[in-house]
């Protein structure tokens, strides 16, 4: 009884926060911001965009350390709740808007995406951050900078090609988009179009990519379409 009237609370939580509008901190260029436009448009949760241009430093001015003191993109307003980091933001709106699941229920199936969301957000983006590799561009030139994405790249990419190549069908871990093709479409776009990725050392991670590139939901969340994009 217990249970039900839990679940219960909570679908009504949900229904009372779906009727205001979330707020969505984004660059247009952020792979992470990307990541979560495009879990919003499978979900079918409206949201009102909120640029923020990173080029310019609107990520440091008062009011959005008051959001993220971190000063990264994407932060996630809904109502009274502020929720920074694509990673913790997917597994709120998981929790929250349980409409159109992003994890499967099958335990196996579910650690699969967690961890290859986690490669891709902890040992994959963070490492061609465009602040660290402009750093390390001023330390050692342009050419180790972009040497070490790359490398970088290739060995989280290799070990997603590992995770999934005896799981995947149409998807990363079956015929259902779930989170790790959320995280794994963005990552593979800015590899080849900024990085100069190799992607056919990746057969796994390429023939998916084919699935992902006529996914509607993938194409309106995209960085060209956003309000912000600069063509």
């Amino acid at each position: 009884m217990e249970a039900s009237s839990e679940q219960q609370k909570k679908s009504e939580n949900s229904s009372s926060s779906s009727s205001s509008k979330l707020l969505l901190y984004s660059y247009w260029q952020s792979s992470c911001s990307w990541r979560v436009r495009f879990a919003l448009s499978l979900k079918g949760l409206p949201y009102e965009y909120k640029p923020v241009n990173i080029t310019k430093g609107e990520q440091f001015s008062p009011d959005f350390k008051r959001l993220n003191p971190l000063h990264f993109v994407p932060v996630l307003v809904d109502g009274d709740i502020v929720v920074s980091d694509s990673y913790a933001i997917l597994l709120y709106l998981e929790d929250k808007y349980p409409q159109r699941p992003l994890l499967p229920a099958d335990p196996r199936l579910k650690a699969l995406n967690l961890q290859a969301a986690s490669i891709i957000n902890s040992n994959i983006q963070p490492l061609h951050m465009v602040s660290l590799l402009k750093h390390l561009e001023e330390k050692v030139g342009p050419e180790d900078s972009l040497s070490f994405a790359q490398l970088n790249i290739e060995k989280g990419l290799l070990a997603l090609e590992m995770l999934l190549k005896d799981f995947a069908s149409r998807y990363a871990t079956g015929d259902e988009v779930y989170m790790a093709d959320v995280f794994l479409a963005p990552q593979i776009v800015v590899s080849t179009t900024r990085f100069n990725i190799n992607m056919s050392k990746f057969p796994t991670l390429s023939r998916l990519y084919e699935s992902y590139k006529i996914l509607p939901e993938l194409e309106a969340s995209s960085p060209e379409r956003q309000p912000d994009a600069v063509h």
